[in-house]
């Protein structure tokens, strides 16, 4: 070998697929830039010695081809690996590459149904930064309403246009290695099993938020319609049962001709297509309608978050997460089943007593004023960076015109999730043009302003906050502030669920509080519900950034005609229920709860 740039080119098969491999081999050959030497690492647990040798004649000064037998490695796991049809325990070789080849930080692993017409070197230099894989959107996918389906409510990626095919993959080992990708994938293998593409699911899993997209050239398969030119096809890819040695008709079929013609397995092959019973090509055409009910059958398996069959559970358990937030989503699911809504899922700050003198409700000193006004400016580029840097996203706002047509002070209700809920609400409140009038303040817990250390204690002292108080005589003078606040016309934004679980879609139930100052003040209440999607943006706590769509819906009024209690059981009842229907008309599931007994909730099935 020479001193040029080694290219790793990993394929894997058995012994009845070399045939396949030669053909795919001599495409890749005969169309690679001679500037680089080629590295070619055949996986196997079964070649004999005659195929290898047949193989290895394709060798020359800038091509190696070495065999590797895993089937030590495989006898490790065998239990473990589910295969169905056509498929064998080859297909999930790739998956271990980033620990058999630490020598490697990148390689290419390609499937042997395959033809390159274009030049290889080209998919490799791929720049692919600090994603795990790079790799084409799977066509079968973007081209059936099942899979698409399939591929966000099982697999779970974010949206089925970035469901990719694993069949031509760039791998950055460096970056798999870092997040103990193997690890993880065989954790994942005694949780949960995909049954529909196998370990192209995986893949498509643990790699979620970490995949560069490349250009569809680079994976043309024949099964279906396909959008690239021609003359643009960089690899053909002969995908699942339709291979142009077992049919006349398939699409592309002359570029696999070609070059098995080239090839010493030439007459091998025509016989195998040949040989190729009726029958046999009738269980082929079958398996596409059998796949299809399987996808359709495994949509039909997943509820309500997921929990009929704690597919996701499973899989985030392994993917990176940090201990602290899945320590919390247990505790969340434990406080459901007890029905403790009102108890947050996170340990706030020591609740220190806030007294009358620590707290300048209004702003009415000097010095008060001032930190005020600093914190709002350091908070307006706070909220500019988290939204130019994807720790916030908003992806939808529905119903701003609520907002901006009332005429009066109110309260807004919204439902709490997240610390940074309460910028999504100031950013609407931005957007609606209401800040050039009117000021929005936000009801805190007492913690959270006597005791949080760091910028957000900062902004939780200083940037129109409205703390609690276990303090009577504080709490009086908190009234006379909403009284006040509200009377002149501005908003005040309270959590009346009175706790935050963090990522939590479903509305919980709501306490009196907020429609009470309402009520006391003849405004509105305008309730905000937020619905979340996962993004492609993994945060930093291993889990997908939220997509959040703010819904606003059209203020409540209390009714002259109702009691002070009977208002604040409408009004509370009313944003409930509206609240209810954005959840249920979003996420297409009823609400339930896993708690038997929720206040006057008197199922599990909502109310």
């Amino acid at each position: 070998m020479n001193n040029k740039k080694e290219i790793p080119i990993f394929f894997a098969i058995d012994d009845a697929y070399t045939p396949f491999l030669v053909v795919a081999l001599k495409s890749l050959l005969d169309n690679a830039s001679k500037d680089y030497n080629y590295c070619i690492k055949v996986l196997h647990t079964n070649v004999g010695e005659v195929h290898k040798s047949q193989v290895k004649k394709y060798e020359a000064e800038n091509v190696s081809v070495e065999f590797v037998d895993l089937s030590y490695y495989i006898e490790k796991v065998k239990n473990k690996l589910y295969t169905r049809d056509y498929y064998t325990n080859t297909t999930y070789f790739r998956l271990f590459l980033p620990e058999l080849y630490p020598q490697y930080d990148k390689v290419l692993y390609l499937d042997s149904d395959i033809i390159v017409v274009g030049d290889i070197s080209e998919l490799y230099n791929t720049d692919m930064g600090t994603n795990l894989v790079a790799a084409a959107p799977d066509d079968i996918i973007q081209k059936n309403k099942v899979f698409q389906d399939y591929a966000e409510l099982v697999v779970g990626v974010a949206k089925y246009q970035h469901y990719f095919n694993a069949g031509v993959l760039l791998m950055n080992l460096d970056q798999l290695r870092k997040f103990n990708f193997q690890e993880k994938f065989l954790y994942l293998l005694e949780k949960v099993k995909f049954s529909v593409a196998q370990d192209q699911d995986y893949l498509n899993r643990l790699c979620k938020g970490r995949v560069t997209l490349v250009d569809h050239a680079w994976d043309v398969m024949p099964y279906v319609n396909n959008e690239t030119k021609e003359e643009d096809i960089k690899l053909i890819h002969y995908n699942f049962a339709y291979k142009p040695w077992h049919f006349e008709d398939v699409t592309y079929n002359e570029y696999f001709w070609k070059y098995a013609k080239e090839t010493e397995f030439y007459e091998e092959i025509l016989e195998i297509k040949n040989s190729y019973t009726e029958e046999q090509k009738f269980k082929d055409k079958e398996a596409e309608k059998a796949l299809a009910e399987l996808a359709t059958k495994e949509n039909g398996c997943v509820g309500d978050d997921r929990k009929y069959r704690n597919v996701f559970k499973a899989i985030d358990e392994i993917a990176g997460k940090s201990k602290d937030r899945l320590d919390i989503l247990e505790k969340i699911e434990e406080l459901e089943r007890e029905g403790r809504f009102d108890v947050d899922a996170e340990n706030d700050p020591e609740t220190i007593p806030l007294t009358p003198d620590k707290v300048d409700y209004l702003r009415e000193g000097a010095y008060s004023r001032i930190k005020n006004k600093v914190a709002n400016r350091i908070g307006e580029r706070f909220l500019h960076n988290i939204l130019r840097d994807n720790k916030l996203i908003i992806k939808d706002i529905n119903g701003i015109e609520n907002l901006q047509n009332l005429e009066s002070g109110a309260i807004l209700t919204c439902n709490h999730f997240n610390p940074f809920d309460s910028f999504s609400i100031e950013r609407v409140f931005r957007l609606a043009g209401k800040d050039k009038t009117n000021k929005l303040y936000k009801v805190i817990r007492e913690g959270n302003y006597t005791n949080f250390p760091g910028l957000y204690g900062f902004f939780f002292r200083n940037c129109d906050t409205l703390p609690l108080s276990s303090n009577k005589r504080t709490m009086i003078e908190f009234m006379k502030a909403v009284d006040i606040i509200l009377q002149r016309g501005d908003y005040i934004l309270i959590y009346p669920e009175q706790s935050m679980w963090w990522n939590y879609r479903k509305p919980k139930p709501l306490k009196n509080g907020a429609f009470k100052m309402a009520i006391r003040n003849n405004v509105p209440v305008l309730p905000i519900f937020i619905t979340m999607e996962d993004s492609e943006i993994i945060g930093e706590d291993g889990f997908p950034v939220q997509e959040y769509i703010i819904n606003i819906e059209k203020p409540i009024y209390p009714n002259k005609e109702l009691s002070d209690k009977e208002n604040a059981e409408m009004m509370k009842d009313k944003n409930y229920q509206v609240w209810k229907k954005i959840y249920e008309d979003f996420y297409k599931i009823p609400l339930e709860y896993t708690t038997e007994c929720v206040g006057k909730f008197e199922t599990k099935k909502g109310i």
